[in-house]
């Protein structure tokens, strides 16, 4: 980037961004001015020294280099002396298009100098004043509008005579061309003359010999009208796409202004239509930046984009000076002095060399530094005033253009001081085609590339989305879809880039403000707002009576010179912001109503071939639903499962087709594809969405779209990108999760169908436009929605199966080793929902199976085809290291195993039933298939739960086979003390995996099993203790493990609060234990002794009783409440589960048993009183005994008792027992 004051600088490429360098503050006439120019663009070369020329030097002669090419002007050729002052129509598009970062978001103004100069002289000026103003976001553009020279054209060619009527009827009724005066003529020639002198190398201008007169007096050779009509509609160079209309050249009679670059006229262009220029929309539009320099000058606080001609020489005391040419018989005016001043602020240039002439021959020369041109003798003027003019301008011009994409007009008549604005493209569409404005275009092309600029930035912030939304949706409504399919494809394309899909709900509302994010917040749709005359702004008042067009006016010129006049006032409101969608479908639903539009355009610009079946986007499409009895069930599945694999194959080898006739590589074929990917992905979201609220229906039918567009896409591209089928992958996926929900819930089945079968008309008019290139039958396999479980649980098995195969033959589990894993987690899910599906339908067939003794064909496959899935689930599992679910797979194979060996159960009624080979070896292999989880997991820190869970089905297979062994012992097979072995291990290991001592939910359940063991062990070596005879050592053995586990069992069965007649069942034994020891005893001692152990077991079981009478009295309560409970007639079931009959059973033995000891103990204690005489203690317990026994026999006696007053009676006599049994010696515990 250069200074313009430095010199021999390389001027970097157009369209290089870089930041400004901060100019030097002038203070000029004690009034402080900021300005500040940095150029981004030059095709200048270093400036050439000026040449100063020799008094009496006659201008009037040609000088020998003039309209020659030097090398000192470079590559730019002859512009280098300066561009036409009159501006091209189209000079800022040209511009904003080479520095499209600037566009919209930094810049105030983009424009020629020209017209930045006779804005700022409005108020000192009577000439008249035509621009078109256009805005895109902040930035206004400015050009030239020569209504003159239009109106020239719109008697050729037939446009704009609607503006031509209007301008006619409303502003200037006697309208007319004016020619151009030959002294305006005859001063632009010795202007040129004088500065091809100027830049002759030698420093003394070589006149040529004057054969012709003509260049004194008349145009400057070659300057015909097309020169001048050339500055209108065409760039120096038009695109060689861009046909050129010979029949608008030589048809004009009126003589146009020539050009300024006298050199250029040689090569002048012929004219050419204008309609021509702007039918080609996917270029830009063939318009150029022409200028030599490309400015950012900073005036104040108004950031421009200033495109400027100016001749820049070296020499002087500074290295950049300005050239002016002045007759010295006229002095300097003060649109002259502005004019000059202007121009070195905004090239910042620090000198002006000034040249004086009389008639033609030169005179003095006189050097006038930039900041004195304001105090200049005849032109006095005041920067401030300049600067409030600037500022006011702006302001009175972004407040009242305010719709982006419309032409405004800013007109001051000549001699007038009234300043109107128009906005033309209303005008024009109240009375013709918004095409007959040739602005359309260029403005259409600008917002569209300024959007694409924002895009691709990737620092961009989100906050920005809301302008780049507006820009396209502005865009968009310029646009005619039959002629510009491409822009509006890739804008709506482009709008639904902008929608995050995946983002998380919470951003919706915080990434998004809702005010606008400039300061300049503008609108794609304006309400009707109420004029202002506040501050003076404007006014649409209706005097005089033509002014309403007007959008507004300045009523006097002179309110621009008052400070802060016009105040930039936002009468919009700041639609400019995101807008917030509340919640995934609205937001997904926006992006597929974008990408729809970009299809339509794309299909329309698509040939249709004539064999394509006419697409009616009112018919809906029907959605396959396919029943169980039509479908062809899992076979069928395979085949289509094959085909879909070698399909996805196929993609290695290229063959891709469209039926609808697009060209592989062209616009349309590329766009289709994107916008088809993206729809597919807003599907895809849907689905998640739908999935998430247990909307499986609607989340089918939103996958089947998703695939129908991958099915389409597949079709039409010829290779597949890595992240293609990694979303493919997903989509397979998240269509496997939504059939195995779907199966689970089998329940709300006819509510999913109803959802799966609506369909939007959106998605129809997609569906149509994808139908236009497959038949997106790939994956139906996967989609249709299914009425059988097993069907439903296959397909899913397949898409994850699908997903998998799709990331082993593209070689992607490597680079996507999570995908990898969340597909093999969810294969080995759906295996182990499968294999307990079999295992369920196995158990169901068991159950139904009541005569035939045998085990059925049917059991049998179902058994191998769970076993078949447990062990696939298992090696999913074990392949991504997931310890956890293989041992639960595991576990559930345990299961299997053990629902078999119940299979081989014999029939209920068989009485010689005994536990069966078969039955051990599948309980044995169950209990293998729980240690291998046991291991898998290592140990419990890895996961509690399971570990414990493993832990009591282990427990458990132990238990019921010890238990099957016990209960139906195989004694044809095996010796009774084999069995009683076998039994003995089972139990203990079934110990060693209950853990008592955890405290968890499954405690009490531990508890309760470990003491249904030692009670079952303890009833075990009794009942050998009583068959056996001989072997004493065996027997005592037996003895003490029935003693210790009777003594166990009770332990916990006194920790539950919830078994009382487990606890009473266990101590009646261990009274039966104690009789049965007794009755083997010969001394009164010690029988005496074993009768007291017996009964304080009895005093013990007092707890047990109490538990029962806390029952019954509280179930009493419950239904005497319910009795007198007016609402409530009917008795509630008792809450307590207490099973009365077993209470009444065992307190009838308790009594009895009780009343037995009592009776004996009494004999015992009689007849060793009469012999030797009892003791006291003894006498005290014998009469507590006959006390006791007598008030026994009396309740047992007493048949009207109720089971609560018996218990009361029971735990009575307990607690007068209590006393003398701990006075006893002692017994067994």
């Amino acid at each position: 980037m250069e200074e313009l004051c430095g010199v021999g600088a390389a001027a970097p490429l157009r369209g290089d961004a870089e930041e400004p360098k901060q100019g030097s503050v002038l203070f000029l006439g004690g009034n402080e001015v900021k300005s500040s120019a940095v150029v981004k663009y030059s095709s200048a070369p270093p400036q050439a020294a000026f040449a100063r020329l020799q008094e009496k030097t006659d201008l009037k002669l040609p000088p020998a280099n003039w309209l020659r090419e030097s090398a000192k002007l470079g590559p730019a050729g002859t512009t280098i002396l300066g561009n036409n002052k009159k501006s091209k129509p189209f000079s800022s598009f040209g511009m904003a298009y080479d520095f499209i970062d600037s566009v919209g978001n930094d810049v105030d103004v983009v424009s020629d100098s020209e017209n930045i100069k006779k804005l700022l002289k409005i108020p000192y000026s009577k000439s008249h004043v035509s621009m078109a103003v256009h805005r895109i976001g902040r930035t206004l553009l400015l050009d030239e509008l020569d209504i003159q020279e239009l109106f020239m054209r719109s008697s050729q060619t037939g446009d704009w005579t609607w503006l031509k009527e209007f301008y006619q009827r409303l502003i200037d009724q006697k309208w007319q061309r004016k020619k151009k005066s030959k002294e305006h003529w005859y001063q632009k020639a010795i202007l040129s003359k004088f500065l091809y002198y100027s830049i002759n190398g030698d420093g003394a201008a070589q006149p040529v010999p004057s054969t012709s007169k003509q260049h004194q007096e008349g145009p400057v050779s070659g300057e015909s009208d097309e020169a001048g009509r050339a500055s209108w509609p065409a760039p120096f160079e038009m695109p060689s796409s861009l046909s050129e209309d010979p029949g608008a050249s030589n048809q004009g009679s009126v003589p146009l202004e020539p050009s300024y670059i006298v050199g250029h006229v040689a090569s002048a262009h012929k004219e050419q239509n204008l309609t021509t220029l702007f039918n080609d929309g996917e270029n830009s539009q063939g318009l150029k930046n022409d200028f030599v320099r490309n400015i950012l000058w900073t005036f104040e606080d108004i950031h421009m984009l200033v495109g400027s001609n100016m001749p820049i020489f070296g020499g002087g005391r500074y290295p950049a000076v300005s050239l002016r040419l002045r007759d010295n018989n006229k002095p300097i005016n003060v649109l002259t002095g502005i004019d000059y001043w202007l121009d070195n602020l905004i090239c910042n240039v620090p000198e002006l060399v000034m040249c004086f002439h009389v008639n033609g021959i030169v005179q003095k020369y006189e050097m006038i530094k930039t900041e004195d041109i304001p105090n200049l003798e005849n032109s006095n003027f005041s920067t401030k005033v300049i600067k409030d003019i600037a500022q006011n301008i702006l302001s009175f011009l972004k407040s009242n253009c305010t719709k982006e994409g419309h032409t405004y007009w800013l007109f001051k008549a000549s001699g007038s001081d009234i300043v109107k604005l128009y906005d033309l493209t209303t005008l024009c569409e109240e009375t013709e085609d918004k095409y007959q404005n040739p602005f359309t275009m260029p403005v259409a092309i600008l917002l569209y590339k300024v959007a694409c600029n924002m895009m691709l930035k990737k620092n961009q912030n989100k906050k920005h989305y809301g302008t780049i939304r507006t820009l396209l949706l502005n865009c968009l409504k310029l646009l005619d879809n039959g002629r510009h399919p491409q822009i509006i494809a890739s804008a709506n394309y482009m709008l639904s880039e902008l929608f995050q899909l995946d983002e998380p709900k919470k951003e919706d509302s915080t990434d998004f403000p809702i005010n606008g994010n400039s300061d300049e917040s503008y609108s794609e749709e304006e309400e009707e707002m109420p004029d202002s005359d506040e501050n003076g702004s404007y006014s649409n008042s209706s005097d005089p009576p033509d002014d309403n067009k007007a959008v507004a006016i300045i009523k006097s010129v002179g309110e621009l010179s008052v400070p802060e006049k016009y105040k930039s006032v936002h009468r919009i409101r700041p639609s400019c912001a995101f807008p917030v969608c509340h919640g995934t479908e609205e937001r997904c639903r926006l992006v597929l109503n974008y990408v729809l539009e970009g299809l339509k355009s794309v299909d329309s610009s698509v040939k249709k071939e004539g064999d394509l079946p006419a697409a009616d986007p009112s018919t809906p499409i029907p959605l396959k639903y396919e029943d169980e009895s039509t479908s062809g069930g899992s076979e069928c599945l395979e085949k289509q499962m094959a085909l879909f694999l070698d399909k996805m194959g196929s993609f290695q080898k290229g063959k891709h087709s469209s039926q609808s006739g697009m060209i592989p590589g062209s616009w349309q074929y590329k766009m289709k594809l994107q916008l088809i990917l993206k729809s597919s992905k807003a599907y895809y979201v849907l689905s998640d969405a739908a999935m998430i609220l247990q909307k499986y229906g609607r989340a089918l039918r939103y996958i089947k779209l998703a695939l129908q567009c991958h099915d389409t896409y597949c079709c039409l591209s010829a290779s597949m990108l890595p992240e293609v089928l990694v979303f493919l992958c997903q989509c397979l996926t998240l269509c496997g999760d939504i059939q195995l929900m779907l199966a689970q819930n089998a329940n709300n089945r006819a509510a999913y169908l109803e959802e799966y079968n609506y369909q939007t008309k959106e998605d129809q008019e997609i569906l149509h436009s994808l139908h236009r290139e497959s038949r997106c039958q790939v994956f139906a396999w996967a989609t249709d929605l299914s009425t059988d479980l097993e069907c439903q649980l296959s397909v899913s098995c397949k898409c994850y199966e699908a997903a998998y195969e799709i990331l082993l033959f593209s070689n992607l589990k490597n680079q996507n080793p999570e995908q990898r894993i969340q597909v093999l987690k969810r294969m080995g899910n759906i295996r182990n929902e499968i294999g307990v599906f079999y295992m369920n339908q196995a158990a169901a067939v068991q159950t139904e199976r009541v005569v035939s003794k045998n085990v059925s064909t049917t059991e049998q496959q179902l058994w191998k085809k769970s076993f078949s899935c447990f062990e696939e689930g298992i090696q999913n599992f074990e392949s991504i290291d997931d310890a956890t679910n293989a041992a639960l797979l595991l576990c559930n194979t345990g299961r299997l195993m053990r629902i078999c060996a119940q299979a081989h159960c014999a029939a209920e009624g068989d009485f010689k039933r005994e536990f069966s080979p078969e039955e051990a070896l599948y309980y044995n292999k169950a209990i293998d298939y729980y240690l291998k989880a046991l291991r898998s997991l290592g140990k419990r820190d890895v996961h509690p739960a399971v570990w414990d869970s493993v832990n009591w089905e282990l427990s458990t297979t132990y238990f019921t086979m010890a238990t099957l062994q016990q209960d139906y012992a195989p004694l044809s097979r095996k010796a009774q003390e084999q069995i009683e072995k076998e039994v003995s291990e089972a139990m203990m290991k079934s110990l060693k995996y209950c853990d008592v001592d955890t405290v968890s939910a499954r405690q009490p359940l531990c508890q309760y099993r470990a003491a249904t063991i030692h009670h079952r062990l303890a009833s075990m070596y009794h009942s050998c203790l009583r068959n056996q005879v001989g072997d004493e050592h065996l027997r005592k053995q037996h003895r003490v493990l029935a003693d210790l586990h009777y003594s166990k069992a009770v332990r916990l069965f006194q920790l539950l609060k919830d078994a009382p007649c487990e606890f009473l069942r266990v101590q009646l034994e261990r009274v039966a234990f104690a009789e049965f020891q007794m009755a083997s005893q010969n001394s009164s001692a010690g029988k005496l002794k074993t009768l007291s152990g017996a009964l304080d077991i009895m005093v013990k079981s007092k707890g047990a009783f109490q538990l029962v009478r806390k029952e019954l009295v509280a179930e009493s309560e419950q239904v005497s409440k319910d009795k007198s409970s007016a609402e409530n007639t009917s008795p509630h079931d008792s809450s307590t589960g207490l099973n009365k009959e077993e209470v009444l059973k065992l307190l009838s033995i308790f009594e009895s048993r009780m009343s037995f000891l009592l009776l004996q103990s009494i004999k015992l204690l009689t007849s060793t009183k009469k012999k030797i005489g009892g003791t006291n203690e003894e006498e005290a317990v014998l009469k507590t005994n006959k006390q006791v026994y007598s008030l026994l026999l009396r309740a047992t006696a007493n048949k009207s008792m109720t089971l609560l007053e018996r218990i009361e009676v029971i735990l009575n006599l307990l607690e007068q027992l209590t006393p003398s049994s701990e006075a006893s010696n002692g017994g067994i515990q």
